[in-house]
């Protein structure tokens, strides 16, 4: 494998592409991945859909582009604005944390807090998310000159970093700029003999509905989501710890991944001692589950790394897993697997 440029995981993770306002995510990866693709376009939800044609079996390769956010369902007179989630947000993870707000006239910034922070009082539960309100210093009518009102998004803070350990990243949205980053890769460098798709999807955080349509418009024989999957190394007995592989779905919360495609990579990774980490949970899924029931049905299952504090503006994930899964498919789509299409 060519040597992965980290730098653009950096600018790709930088880009606010909260779910259904993916246009910035989509234009940077539209321009990096166009000299390396035979055909390119956006479908009528968003989707980018990236060919590289070659001989059957078809197989899809799915990132998705959206990351987490909030959007505005409403202002009071005082200007504290209220939010409505995009995705798995809890208050945990948010309260105190910088957003931007995109308003007509560019992006205004503000700090999500509650009334028991301003009152000093004792927090004994988490916040509803109904209560939560972003402060921006700005009234109601100063917020709508700048054309912030219902429906506008607010993303949250950048914030990248390096760690004390080399191996590590830190920042927002690496669920799921780093599979996009991996699928560019990709583009640039793999061989593959056989007919491919890069789709990055769109609106994977509320619904997986990018995935769906684009899988129903392919009609793949095999497919793998390439995402990310929760850290539990802070556990005593841990099953999927950053810095020890990359992470093959077993079982997620909704669904089995194939598991021709899974022992295929289980296999190429054992010969080529690369360590890699099986996950069976009953949190979360990913694109590959309607990818999978797509039409008559496809073969697919979720490869990916593990990432510490996910959902946060301080997500942390190791290069070493990136280059590792990077690896695992470009052996894919090297070499796929023919045996495991239905």
């Amino acid at each position: 494998m060519q040597k992965m440029d980290f730098q653009m995981l950096d600018e790709l993770i930088n880009l606010d592409g909260v779910s259904g306002n993916e246009s910035d995510v989509r234009a940077y990866i539209e321009k990096k991945i166009k000299p390396y693709v035979d055909e390119i376009h956006t479908d009528k939800l968003g989707n980018l859909i990236c060919h590289k044609k070659g001989r059957k079996p078809t197989l899809m390769l799915a990132a998705h582009m959206d990351e987490i956010g909030l959007m505005v369902k409403r202002i009071d007179k005082e200007g504290r604005i209220y939010v409505s989630a995009l995705g798995g947000i809890t208050t945990l993870n948010v309260v105190g944390q910088t957003v931007g707000i995109k308003g007509d006239k560019g992006m205004v910034r503000g700090i999500i807090s509650t009334n028991e922070i301003n009152n000093d009082y004792e927090i004994t539960e988490l916040p509803d998310m109904n209560k939560v309100f972003v402060d921006t210093g700005l009234s109601k009518k100063e917020l709508e000159k700048l054309g912030v009102g219902i429906g506008s998004y607010l993303s949250l803070e950048r914030v990248d970093h390096r760690m004390g350990n080399s191996d590590f990243i830190a920042g927002k949205a690496l669920d799921d700029r780093i599979g996009c980053f991996m699928l560019l890769h990709l583009a640039r460098y793999a061989k593959n003999p056989h007919d491919v798709y890069f789709v990055f999807t769109v609106q994977e955080e509320v619904g997986l509905y990018g995935a769906k349509v684009s899988a129903y418009a392919i009609d793949p024989d095999l497919a793998v989501a390439v995402d990310v999957s929760n850290a539990n190394d802070t556990n005593e007995e841990p099953t999927k710890t950053v810095g020890k592989g990359p992470v093959l779905t077993v079982k997620d919360d909704e669904m089995i991944g194939n598991s021709c495609l899974n022992e295929f990579f289980k296999h190429y990774a054992k010969k080529n001692k690369i360590p890699v980490q099986l996950e069976v949970s009953n949190f979360g899924t990913t694109d590959a589950l309607t990818i999978s029931i797509s039409k008559e049905g496809v073969p697919t299952t979720a490869v990916g790394v593990c990432i510490r504090n996910i959902h946060t503006t301080h997500s942390i994930a190791s290069r070493k897993d990136i280059m590792h899964c990077t690896e695992l498919l470009c052996e894919l789509l090297t070499k796929p697997p023919l045996h495991c299409v239905k």
